[in-house]
């Protein structure tokens, strides 16, 4: 295009990029966004705005992809980069030069199954130092895109550009967490039929919210949740392992005894939770216990426990121990109505 003087028009001269930002941002990074959480439900929801992923067994993290390097963040906003080396390798391979992924760290067993007590051995345990090569990330969601926070963007144009960036056919450290099209009750019972854990529901429409709103849903094919130890019984068999753990829920402000769990243990995780309780020995019972011979602790460790249901007293049926959570998972305790 030309001036009536013939000399080509011009515009004006280019600002210097910002070297800290060289994409020219156009919505500043967050340092840190709040997890949005997935409310449990008895069967999952039905209707053409939700779609269905499978629920993996991990740790849930946000991966940072900025101009400075990769962070990886903990539920609860704990760097845990450094234990996660192959996850941040295979994040400075993507081609973006800023993003936030939301997603869930796993170890996957011989079937593909992800399992949580893998994942914590190849982290060495709660409060265990240990970086894990074994850990791949799932993603599952974009929060953040070259200069676009997409949190106001319904999930499906947010995967939409997740896909683009992690193809469903990538089988490396940071693999795409699929969605699947399909009956939400058939689903669940190929997920349960499977030995999995069950699945997640989101709602396509649904801007990308903090908290546990009920944007996500998540149906368990066997309960699984976290319980504060508040005891434990010796072992009659092995001399330092642990006969059984008691548990308490959350109650108002209140802990509640809620039974105990004597399976899940192996010889060496068992000898590594005894040396943990015995440094937390109290005189003083956080909950209620009436249990002959009940060595009682400070409620300072959580441990996520798999069960089939509850008694008709409040106590726990058929649980059995999966591990310990981290303080770094920020876990939720729970919650007795």
């Amino acid at each position: 295009m030309l001036r009536e003087s013939d000399a080509p028009v011009r515009g004006q001269p280019r600002r210097r990029r910002d070297p800290a930002q060289p994409n020219l941002l156009l919505d500043p990074m967050p340092a840190r966004i709040e997890p949005c959480l997935a409310l449990l439900k008895a069967r999952p929801p039905q209707g053409d705005d939700w779609v269905y992923e499978i629920k993996w067994d991990g740790y849930r993290l946000a991966v940072h992809i900025e101009p400075t390097g990769i962070r990886i963040l903990t539920r609860g906003g704990h760097d845990w980069t450094h234990r996660f080396p192959a996850i941040k390798v295979a994040a400075m391979w993507l081609p973006v030069g800023t993003a936030i992924l939301d997603g869930e760290a796993v170890v996957l067993d011989e079937q593909g199954r992800s399992d949580f007590g893998l994942l914590q051995q190849s982290l060495g345990g709660r409060g265990g130092k240990k970086s894990s090569s074994d850990a791949i990330f799932m993603a599952f969601d974009l929060l953040y895109f070259d200069g676009h926070d997409l949190r106001n963007s319904e999930l499906g144009m947010r995967r939409h550009l997740l896909e683009d960036l992690v193809p469903a056919s990538e089988q490396g450290d940071i693999r795409l967490s699929e969605e699947i099209e399909a009956d939400g009750d058939q689903l669940l019972a190929s997920a349960c039929e499977h030995g999995l854990e069950g699945i997640i529901a989101k709602r396509r429409s649904a801007p990308y919210r903090s908290g546990r709103l009920g944007d996500w849903v998540k149906i368990k094919c066997v309960q699984s949740d976290s319980f504060v130890i508040v005891g434990y019984e010796r072992s009659t068999v092995a001399r330092a392992g642990i006969g059984r753990l008691l548990l308490a829920a959350r109650k108002g402000k209140k802990l509640v005894y809620v039974g105990g769990v004597g399976t899940g243990f192996n010889e060496r995780n068992a000898r590594e939770l005894r040396e943990k309780l015995d440094g937390l020995i109290t005189s003083t019972p956080a909950a209620v216990v009436d249990r002959k011979g009940a060595i009682f602790v400070k409620p300072k460790l959580i441990a996520e426990i798999e069960y089939r249901a509850w008694t008709d007293d409040g106590k726990l049926r058929h649980a059995s121990y999966k591990g310990l959570r981290d303080a770094a998972d920020v876990a939720a305790v729970y919650e007795l109505e």
